[in-house]
């Protein structure tokens, strides 16, 4: 990967930010693999389990990358006091402002997800247009037209499959009836009390650097 451009690549475990990582890594991008921790609302398990699929992407792909792991629960314990509904777009917001300062510091040129078009609340093209707007980083979405069957076919033929297959605390700050069509004008009311810099220069200054071998 010498000489070729570096990505920001989000990993959370699941089936599908691995299949993406596969696809942006054989593409040509050199990966800094960045794991948001959402403790307590979610477990060490889930971290495990997304760092798994870190190794099994490197052994498949032969690759080296860094890894961050990135605190991102105290975001979180400030959006479910909230609008429930909108917890998961003002998180994938956190996420995108924080993986753009760690883009910045580490001369990526673009942000890589998992993400599928109108495969959840946050990802629906409303959404996704919303949720991007808060940085000025390209976002690529290697899986945005496949449907579930094609990216567990990718995931199954790399090895991730079954290891995302494992069981994990799911998230407990997720949107309750989450809003699929949202507005730009609540998501910036539901911001405007909250301290977005500080909570990004918290997690920067508080991320961890992890190694993991293929």
């Amino acid at each position: 990967m010498l000489g070729m451009d570096k990505a920001v690549y989000l990993v959370s475990g699941g089936i599908d930010s691995p299949a993406a990582a596969y696809l942006g890594i054989k593409r040509g991008w050199s990966p800094l693999f960045v794991y948001f921790d959402n403790y307590p609302f979610t477990g060490k398990d889930t971290e495990e389990r997304a760092l798994s699929t870190v190794k099994k992407i490197k052994s498949v792909t032969g690759v080296e990358g860094e890894v961050l792991i990135v605190p991102h629960g105290r975001d979180l314990d400030l959006f479910v006091k909230g609008r429930r509904n909108l917890t998961c777009l003002l998180c994938k917001r956190m996420m995108y402002r924080k993986a753009e300062r760690i883009a910045s510091d580490h001369g990526c040129k673009a942000i890589v997800t998992g993400e599928i078009l109108g495969e959840q609340a946050s990802q629906t093209l409303r959404n996704l247009i919303l949720n991007s707007a808060v940085i000025n980083t390209p976002i690529i979405r290697p899986l945005i037209g496949m449907n579930k069957r094609e990216v567990e076919g990718i995931a199954r033929s790399i090895g991730t499959l079954e290891i995302s297959a494992t069981k994990a605390q799911d998230c407990t700050a997720a949107s309750i009836k989450a809003r699929t069509r949202a507005r730009a004008e609540e998501l910036e009311q539901e911001e405007c009390g909250i301290p977005l810099c500080d909570l990004v220069e918290e997690s920067i200054k508080g991320l961890r650097r992890v190694v993991v071998q293929p």
